[in-house]
């Protein structure tokens, strides 16, 4: 048993060592770059808006979006759309995650219903979603339904295919030392194949968080009356381009903290892997 973890524990230690010998600007180089390359992509937005006098129905200028985007802020109505669309997010996402989760661990272990369930899974995955979004509107209604469900259909994919990487990440001689040592199946879960999983999975929940909030920004907008989606589309329609400007802001900044959230937790609960040791 000492041997594996003797095994598994250089690669953490050097890339832990290579991440602690970098000098202290580098590690905090992006908390200046990040803000420098954002100012100089919104005054270059507004100089080009000034020098090819483009209307405002085609790009507004940063400083009319920001504003626009402080009055929805305070609009009843949009905190009322940022609570529908929230709401479909976060269960379609929990749904997505166990369906990933246990599809993944079933077919990584077993050939022979990979075989059998993979090419429907796979049939699932390429079919375009657009071209799915009225079958779920024809099924399921207008309401939240549809739109959980094209964010299930969206982000399960990368959280399974992950989760069966982790489970076929454990080699035949760690299954081996562990019935070598006679260890109960309550010991195997926990010591070997939560250790060995656990990354690959939050790995696919980490990727699977971009693709949730675009699908329920998709499902808003090709059939809904409600959520932020549908605000896009009802600000196109009444030509209030600031404002549609600053919803899809608005989505961005959602879908970054919730994407850095998800990172967060990945990091914070496999502070041991590889992936983890080489971030700050």
């Amino acid at each position: 048993m000492a041997g594996r973890a003797d095994e598994g524990a250089p690669p953490v230690a050097e890339a832990q060592r290579a991440k602690d010998v970098r000098p202290w600007w580098e590690k905090r180089l992006t908390w200046v770059t990040t803000p420098l390359i954002l100012v100089l992509f919104l005054l270059g937005w507004s100089l080009y808006v000034d020098w090819t006098g483009l209307s405002r129905f085609v790009l507004p200028k940063p400083g009319a979006i920001f504003k626009a985007l402080l009055d929805l802020l305070h609009a009843p109505f949009f905190w009322t759309a940022f609570r529908v669309t929230v709401t479909e997010i976060l269960i379609g996402f929990a749904l997505a995650v166990a369906l990933g989760a246990a599809l993944g661990i079933g077919l990584g272990k077993s050939r022979i219903a990979e075989r059998i369930a993979g090419p429907f899974v796979v049939f699932s995955q390429v079919t375009p979603k657009v071209a799915l979004m009225p079958l779920f509107l024809l099924w399921l209604g207008f309401g939240m339904q549809s739109k959980i469900a094209i964010v299930v259909l969206l982000s399960f994919f990368p959280i399974m295919k992950s989760t069966m990487l982790g489970v076929r990440s454990i080699g035949e001689d760690q299954r081996a030392l562990f019935t070598v040592i006679r260890a109960s199946r309550w010991k195997r879960i926990v010591s070997l194949e939560i250790p060995a999983v656990l990354p690959y999975l939050l790995t696919g929940i980490e990727t699977a968080s971009v693709l949730a909030v675009t699908g329920a920004i998709v499902g808003e907008y090709l059939g809904g009356n409600e959520g932020l989606g549908a605000l896009v589309v009802q600000t196109l329609q009444s030509l209030q381009v600031e404002a549609m400007f600053a919803t899809i802001m608005a989505l961005a900044i959602f879908g970054f903290l919730f994407y850095g959230a998800i990172s967060a937790v990945r990091r914070l609960a496999v502070p041991w892997h590889e992936s983890a040791a080489f971030e700050e």
